[in-house]
């Protein structure tokens, strides 16, 4: 297939890209649960502008919502038919972003140099919210779509793009959704890419992710005077030992390590701590703490667990202290998907081939929207050129990013499965 008349297209349609970055940022798509109305003027502007350039085959999976406005939350699939049909390959992208943070007393966004819904050009750099999680991704996917189109040339495979909802909080209403109620769309053969993390030059290929435990400690004592400790039980101080005791026996007891992952190890983090009392005088009778903790799959959460509470009687034992254990978040690690997969194998030859160089399967330390693909038993991968802005403030895209990824989205299309 002619991959250099994509290319050239791509290439020069640039400005354009940059003109629907524009228009995707100032339709702010931030979910309920932060304070946000969802993805729908988004998702609207995104269906007619893919319509007006010839992406006529589109499907709505949406999910009900009645916290939002029109009581549902958008998932649109665009069809863009290959030479073959089957196997397919699978782009998703997600509409949603995260809120732009804190404002200042004036009102304005704290930290940023500009409106965050307005996109702000740079030289070859694009900032606002949304433009590289997720827009860089659909940008990039959207025009190596039209690249075929206008170009009068077929993919080697039907193509679909996948517009989801929701993958900020949990994907509930997005791909989770999509999944339960149509999963007849996907086949076990088919190459999906998520193009949602990524490094510097485009080498990783992300394939797996460690399981995550989030875990919150209340450590109950018995509040007393400053000067007169043995009236009391200093929570605070349990607290301690047990975060002590928690980093040393939870870093020894998991201590294998799996080059596959960076890190390599298995990581258990003290995270939060809540206050305790507001004056220097007075003993706590109750500290808050969290842990978050990273595992290498091959360990099974239950076996942290056990490890913990048993470090929690420890200390309540010789502190006279009760600890309460609350599981925040629990994701258990799926199935990696397998470094020789048809989708590793396509996009591992296309980065090498568009951006020069070697590609790396690997794994990371947070779960990623393509674990409920690998849960429902479909090998997926997770791919993109970061600049790793994600949720910053100032989030930013570089040009060259968003231009390479699409050519090498354009050669995946390109190239049989």
């Amino acid at each position: 297939m002619d991959f250099q008349t994509i290319s050239d297209w791509i290439e020069a349609h640039v400005e354009e890209m940059i003109d629907l970055q524009a228009e995707l940022t100032r339709r702010p798509a931030v979910g309920p649960e932060n304070g946000g109305a969802g993805e729908w003027e988004k998702a609207r502007f995104l269906e007619g502008y893919l319509r007006d350039h010839g992406m006529h085959r589109i499907e709505h999976l949406d999910c009900p919502d009645e916290r939002v406005p029109e009581g549902s939350r958008p998932n649109i699939v665009a069809t863009i038919p290959g030479l073959r049909d089957r196997p397919r390959v699978w782009v998703l992208t997600h509409l949603d972003v995260v809120p732009p943070g804190e404002r200042d007393a004036d009102g304005s966004w704290k930290g940023w140099e500009s409106d965050p819904f307005e996109l702000r050009r740079s030289g070859d750099t694009l900032v606002g919210r949304g433009v590289i999680d997720n827009q860089q991704s659909m940008v990039a996917a959207t025009f190596a779509a039209r690249a075929f189109l206008e170009s009068g040339l077929e993919p080697a495979h039907t193509v679909k793009l996948l517009f989801v909802s929701d993958e900020e909080v949990g994907s509930r209403y997005g791909l989770k959704h999509v999944l339960a109620e149509h999963a007849h769309l996907f086949d076990a053969e088919d190459a999906i890419i998520v193009p949602d993390g990524g490094n510097e030059d485009g080498s990783m290929i992300e394939v797996a992710e460690k399981s995550v435990l989030w875990l919150e400690f209340r450590v109950l004592g018995k509040q007393a005077h400053g000067s007169m400790p043995d009236r009391g039980r200093n929570a605070f101080r349990a607290a301690c030992r047990l975060v002590g005791l928690l980093d040393e026996r939870l870093h020894a007891q998991f201590d294998r390590s799996d080059d596959l992952y960076d890190p390599p190890l298995s990581t258990f983090e003290p995270t939060l701590h809540a206050a305790n009392v507001p004056n220097v005088n007075t003993i706590p009778g109750e500290d808050v703490f969290c842990f978050d903790c990273r595992v290498l799959p091959e360990y099974g959460l239950d076996s942290v667990l056990d490890c913990v509470r048993g470090a929690c009687r420890e200390v309540d034992e010789s502190s006279g202290t009760e600890t309460e254990l609350r599981v925040r978040n629990r994701l258990d690690a799926p199935p990696p998907t397998p470094p020789d997969s048809a989708v590793v194998r396509l996009l591992s030859s296309a980065v090498r081939g568009v951006l020069g160089v070697e590609p790396r399967a690997m794994g990371i330390g947070g779960m990623t929207v393509a674990a409920d693909f690998r849960t429902a038993g479909l090998a997926a991968a997770v791919w993109m050129t970061s600049a790793g802005s994600e949720h910053q403030v100032n989030e930013a895209c570089r040009v060259a990013d968003m231009l390479g990824d699409a050519r090498v989205l354009a050669r995946v299309f390109c190239t049989e499965i």
